[in-house]
């Protein structure tokens, strides 16, 4: 009887597809998070940061958090003095409040200094800021570097205020605290890791920001109940450039010496195409395996230069520190017309968009844990029916999977890794990796390397 191949693949494959139902609920539970996440005031430093870390924790319990105090040095950086925002607004001559950030705080220039003040319409417009290209937009500004303050609203607002006095009222504190990120260490067999950055450092905005750790979140929770991983994994958790800056300052030797590949998350919750940003050389195992699965994906995703990085692959791919970190996205940050303003909301972040990202990520995952390099174990074609594997009755027309077995145990020899093997045949590697399995339970190839 002819062995139900497709049947072995549905089974193996639940691992890595998890099943339309558990996916679409991880779908629905990323944004439900995210929708929770949004209305919090993150920065680089601040009670934000520690809030949107306490929410992932209780997802997952071993995400340990870490302070990191103001003035540390941190190669040619310090820490800068923590900022925590408790109100700002503006009170307009009528007596209205205006750019209230209880009502969306985007309109505080982020790390503001305290300010309570009266001045007239066209002292305070020196420290407005619009986008008069999108005017129903409020832009994000910060100042994290250079004490200043400052409000943002749409260029539509601006030119409704009438002159007169305004009253200026931020309720800030910038003071000596300390940077807050968190780190997720997952064992395998191999101390060899599998690196995921994200960064948790921007207020209300759900494709630049809170897609990225909402995801990371996610992918993490499957990796935990991941049966039999072979490599670690490290997740972490924080605040863009200065985060990354710090932990490299405090991890770069065992992240030079462990990692194995590595992923900046960000921007990946709308359903616009999939984008990929390489490494510095472009020739990391984290790259040849986006290219693969976006290709497979999305045959028209946009490939950026590294010469567009503006995302932490800046600090992991500089050189001396060298680590080949790339990045599977959706629109590319900078990339599209909501970046950086008001308009980056969850209705431009969906729950397929993020599902969709999630999957992408997990099966890079699952191709990275099975890329082993075999060979076969017969000389020449290997008699496939009488294991069950061969159609019996002498079918000119073999069916699809007996097809990609034989072409497979063709390429396997003792060079060529899963990955190459997928591209050699232009087939998903996901979709391969049952019938690789297949073949070694019946002892038609073996493993003699792990590709490096």
């Amino acid at each position: 009887m002819l062995l139900n191949v497709s049947q072995q693949n549905k089974t193996k494959n639940n691992e890595l597809e998890t099943g339309n139902e558990l996916l679409h609920g991880f779908s629905k539970q990323m944004h439900a998070l995210a929708t929770e996440l949004f209305p919090m005031n993150r920065s680089i430093t601040g009670n934000g940061v520690r809030e949107t870390l306490g929410k992932l924790k209780e997802i997952l319990p071993e995400l340990q958090i870490h302070e990191v105090e103001s003035g540390t040095q941190v190669f040619d950086w310090s820490i800068p003095n923590e900022w925590n925002l408790t109100e700002a607004y503006i009170t307009d001559p009528s007596g209205r409040v205006i750019c209230d950030t209880n009502v969306c705080n985007l309109h505080i220039v982020g790390y503001s200094i305290p300010i309570d003040l009266e001045l007239d319409l066209d002292d305070l417009k020196e420290h407005i800021h619009t986008l008069p290209e999108k005017p129903d937009s409020i832009p994000y500004v910060t100042s994290y570097y250079k004490e200043r303050w400052g409000f943002c609203m749409t260029h539509e607002q601006y030119q409704s205020l009438k002159p007169g006095k305004y009253k200026v009222h931020i309720n800030t504190s910038l003071k000596s605290g300390s940077l807050t990120y968190g780190e997720l260490k997952i064992p395998g067999e191999s101390e060899k890791e599998l690196f995921f950055s994200t960064y948790v450092c921007h207020p209300s905005m759900a494709n630049n920001e809170l897609s990225g750790p909402v995801l990371a979140t996610f992918l993490a929770k499957w990796v935990t109940n991941k049966v039999d991983r072979r490599y670690s994994y490290r997740f972490i958790f924080i605040p863009e450039t200065i985060g990354s800056i710090t932990y490299l300052s405090k991890n770069l030797k065992e992240l030079q010496t462990l990692m194995h590949a590595g992923f900046n998350i960000t921007c990946v919750g709308d359903e616009r195409s999939y984008s990929y940003l390489p490494s510095r050389d472009g020739n990391g195992l984290s790259d040849l395996v986006i290219q693969h699965v976006l290709k497979n994906t999305d045959p028209n995703y946009k490939s950026y230069s590294f010469l567009a990085r503006g995302s932490d692959e800046r600090q992991y791919c500089s050189p001396g520190v060298d680590l080949k970190v790339a990045s599977l996205m959706r629109s590319k940050y900078e990339e599209y017309p909501e970046y950086h303003t008001s308009k980056d909301d969850l209705t431009l972040v969906t729950a397929k968009g993020l599902g969709d990202c999630l999957l992408s990520y997990m099966r890079s995952v699952a191709i990275i844990e099975d890329n082993d390099i075999y060979v076969a174990n017969q000389l020449c074609e290997p008699q496939m029916g009488k294991r069950g594997l061969y159609p019996l009755l002498g079918n000119s027309i073999l069916p699809e999977d007996t097809m990609r077995m034989m072409n497979i145990l063709a390429y396997c020899d003792g060079e060529k890794s899963l990955l190459e093997v997928a591209n050699v045949l232009d087939v998903p590697a996901w979709e391969l990796i049952p019938l690789f399995t297949i073949l070694k339970q019946h002892e038609l190839i073996k493993r003699i390397a792990n590709e490096q």
